[in-house]
């Protein structure tokens, strides 16, 4: 049998997927209300109505909704002034979606190892690389090896845990930087009290199908500036300057967000915390089961942060669990559980090979090492004690095979 599945897509019947929607409250009847009235498209009330549930939620003024997380970040950067030819530094261990939004700005990702504790983009490897690689010419801080323009931060929070933002923000005003939040992985999540996605000037969500919230696709741009979001809606929209002759001042994007995924983002929005309490709940039996497991390091939470748990991923040290952790996944398949490693680092990407001149080696040990368990919504207490008992299964078997 095949050893991997398409994340988001249809499992068998037997098969524990790593992470799948949770459809459910008022979805049919607004989806259908779409239907019934026609309105489909990027225009109709949903969409309003899901952005303002959105920056509700979020505690911020402004919520502009768009295709997908990706265009979110884009649009995002392009708004905050990173322009043609600048450099962006990035979470080297995230998604390459915040790298890819970088490049479709015109400018180059430069990856930022990842911290050991909390598995985020480090703060103190943001102020090394700005105090040691970098010169001010200017008002501009300029990267000495290439001579281009540092001109923003993207911090990942990746798996549903908080960056710690605070030092960041606090290096990015002393460089004179702009930071713009990638909180695709962390709605509802919160970093000391404080909502991730709105904390730093503009922040960015994501609705994918595998996310905490789904429009099946989407994405959200998140403000408290009444210009950035003026403009964000602006440019999603193909800034358009005069809408019935159809004249555009200036190159826009055709990122508005449907009504009809609107229509099931509001449905989910109002069923977020039912979500955040059972990825708590799944959390909490993965830490309570595989805390005695030799060579299981259990997914960490800072006393500072509310995480959501987005995917609960373990360690896996080789020599002492008795495999790696990409032969535990063979072993969880051929148990009929799906599981992943996360990415490969940017720093690692040939795609973004031109900024990727650092090392980063704690990325590398956690793409190395890390491995996401099932984790969805609506996973059953039968399903993650299989989980559970495949995971303590093959760490036994590893250390008979050792032995």
């Amino acid at each position: 049998m095949s050893t991997s599945f398409e994340p988001g897509a249809p499992t068998p019947d037997d098969v524990v997927p790593l992470c799948v929607p949770s459809i459910g409250g008022n979805a049919w009847e607004y989806v259908k209300d779409c239907l019934d009235t026609g309105w489909v498209s990027s225009v109709g009330d949903y969409v309003t109505r899901f952005e303002k549930m959105t920056a509700e939620r979020l505690g911020a003024k402004h919520a502009v909704a768009v295709v997908n997380g990706t265009s979110a970040l884009h649009v995002a950067l392009v708004c905050s002034g990173v322009q043609a030819g600048d450099e962006v530094l990035v979470s080297s261990l995230t998604f390459i979606a915040t790298a890819n939004a970088v490049r479709y700005a015109g400018a180059t990702a430069i990856p930022i190892d990842a911290e050991a504790d909390y598995w985020q983009i480090d703060p103190t490897k943001i102020e090394e690389f700005l105090s040691l690689e970098c010169t001010r010419v200017g008002d501009r801080w300029i990267n000495r090896r290439s001579g281009r323009r540092v001109s923003a931060i993207v911090p990942a929070h990746i798996l549903g845990h908080p960056v710690d933002l605070d030092p960041i923000l606090e290096t990015a005003h002393r460089y004179g930087l702009k930071v713009v939040e990638d909180a695709a992985e962390g709605l509802g999540a919160s970093y000391k009290g404080r909502a991730v996605g709105r904390i730093a000037p503009v922040g960015c969500l994501s609705f994918n199908g595998n996310k905490l919230i789904t429009t099946g696709g989407g994405g959200m741009v998140v403000t408290d500036d009444d210009a950035l979001a003026a403009r964000a809606r602006y440019l999603t929209t193909q800034a358009k300057d005069d809408p019935i002759e159809y004249v555009h001042g200036e190159l826009g994007y055709n990122y508005r967000l449907t009504n009809l995924q609107a229509a099931l983002g509001c449905a989910q929005m109002e069923q977020l915390d039912d979500h955040i309490t059972a990825k708590r709940r799944i959390a909490a039996a993965y830490r309570r089961s595989l805390s005695d497991v030799p060579g299981v390091t259990l997914m960490p939470e800072a006393p500072w942060a509310d995480s959501v748990y987005w995917l609960y991923t373990i360690g896996v040290d080789e020599d002492r669990f008795g495999m790696s952790s990409r032969e535990l996944l063979k072993r969880l398949a051929a148990e009929r559980v799906q599981s992943r490693p996360l990415w490969q680092p940017m720093h690692r990407s040939p795609v973004h090979s031109e900024g990727s001149f650092q090392q980063c080696p704690v990325a590398d040990r956690l793409n190395r090492d890390a491995l996401s368990l099932p984790s969805s919504v609506e996973l059953t207490s039968r399903e993650q004690e299989r989980v559970i008992q495949a995971v303590r299964a093959a760490a036994c078997g590893g250390r008979r095979q050792a032995a």
